[in-house]
């Protein structure tokens, strides 16, 4: 899978990555420029006759982006155009709570911790020169807004957002074990997740951490 097919937040296929169906695209409003990927939310339809008896309640996480579409009013089409709060569900989660054939439906919602498993998971990208890592099964908020780096033999070096919760660094760290510092967006709280991946790390594989967000 290329790099521009792992979706506005760089997760990729949403079940080799532990993301499942209970997932959800954002509008822009709630995507915050890729800062919202990984977070999670509680939502419940209301208010309409499609709603499942009982109001059930599904956790989805933020794995896209559902853009504007300003060719049709906001409340008729372009129900993800600013400054509307829209969830584009996935069909196995929309049916938990809704009948699909209404499409679109009132809900209540509000944000919750992630329901993750593990630690944080990195998949690996880039050369010799260019460091990019895919940050996945956030616990916490779940959502990333800053990250660092420190190979066995550097400091500390800050990364920059590439898009999504994809970060990169313009340094040559390969043939070095790799520690990552991640700020959680939500709390401002910082975890080190040490020596993460090892020296002889490849791109394209993901390494876990022993550590994650609570």
């Amino acid at each position: 899978m290329g790099l521009s097919h792992r979706g506005a937040c760089g997760y990729g296929n949403l079940f080799s990555t532990g993301y499942g169906t209970n997932t959800a695209a954002l509008s822009s409003v709630l995507f915050n420029d890729g800062f919202g990927c990984g977070s999670c939310y509680q939502i419940r339809c209301t208010g309409a006759s499609a709603c499942y008896r009982g109001s059930p309640i599904i956790t989805v996480t933020a794995t896209n982006l559902c853009p504007p579409n300003w060719a049709q009013p906001s409340d008729n089409g372009g129900w993800c155009n600013p400054p509307r709060v829209h969830f584009d569900m996935s069909k196995p989660a929309f049916m938990k709570i809704a009948d699909w054939h209404a499409g679109i439906v009132p809900v209540m919602y509000r944000r919750v911790p992630c329901p993750v498993r593990g630690g944080i998971r990195f998949l690996l990208q880039g050369n010799g020169y260019w460091l990019l890592a895919f940050v996945m099964n956030v616990g916490g908020g779940g959502d990333v807004a800053r990250m660092w780096v420190k190979g066995s033999n550097t400091g500390w070096i800050s990364m920059s957002q590439n898009w999504g919760a994809s970060y990169q660094a313009f340094s040559r760290l390969g043939g070095q074990s790799l520690s990552f510092k991640i700020m959680s967006y939500t709390t401002s709280n910082t975890i080190i997740a040490s020596d993460v991946a090892p020296s002889n790390w490849n791109v394209g594989l993901t390494y876990e951490a022993t550590v994650n967000f609570h």
